[in-house]
């Protein structure tokens, strides 16, 4: 079973506890855009799997602007993020209870997300669902974002559960490499997507109804 024998959950944050990729999606194509960035559906996907540290500083190296600063540019997306979470319908159906669940198994939980720290804690309350984790980090306070392994190793250390010992539920290839490059059991959430499939993850998820 997917949790038999683990102590900890890790979960990634946009698209597995709260619906908020296409908010990403919207805001980078309009900073950037505004900045005189082609971004085409095409180049939308190469920085999909990025930091908004990262994708703004390869924006700036492929399409240098003058009007203001890369790390303004970044500022700008996530306050977008912000306000499309906040208006929007970003709800994933059940997340909470599945959670709930989890914590009745005796599983602590945890967060480990490629978005700025600051955005945590929003998406969470958002989402109802923010006093259920026991620790969250995110990849800007690591030397590098996922696929690399640190914000999980992170996580974990911060659980004070061995990394073997812990799940990660994610919802990308990048995301399942970096907790499979930890150590750790990687299952892949589609959130009603049956037709994806990630031949890297130990479990598939299709909802979180229990």
């Amino acid at each position: 079973m997917m949790f038999t024998n683990k102590k900890a959950v890790i979960f990634d944050m946009d698209g597995v506890v709260i619906d908020s990729e296409g908010c990403w999606s919207i805001a980078e194509r309009e900073v950037f855009t505004s900045l005189g960035v082609k971004m085409t559906e095409e180049n939308c996907l190469l920085t999909r799997m990025m930091t908004v540290s990262e994708a703004s500083n390869f924006w700036f190296e492929k399409c240098p602007w003058s009007n203001v600063s890369v790390q303004a540019a970044e500022q700008m997306v996530v306050a977008r993020v912000i306000e499309l979470i906040k208006t929007g319908d970003c709800e994933i159906a059940h997340v909470r209870e599945f959670i709930q669940y989890l914590k009745s198994l005796g599983c602590k939980i945890g967060l480990a997300t490629n978005s700025p720290a600051y955005l945590i804690p929003i998406c969470l309350e958002r989402a109802a669902i923010a006093d259920l984790f026991d620790v969250v980090s995110s990849a800007e306070d690591e030397a590098n974002g996922k696929p690399h392994p640190d914000v999980y190793l992170t996580t974990a250390k911060k659980l004070e559960v061995r990394p073997e010992d812990c799940v990660v539920i994610e919802d990308s290839y990048h995301g399942l490499q970096a907790g499979k490059s930890a150590g750790m059991t990687v299952i892949g959430f589609t959130n009603g997507r049956r037709e994806i499939t990630f031949d890297i993850a130990d479990y598939m998820l299709h909802s979180y109804v229990l």
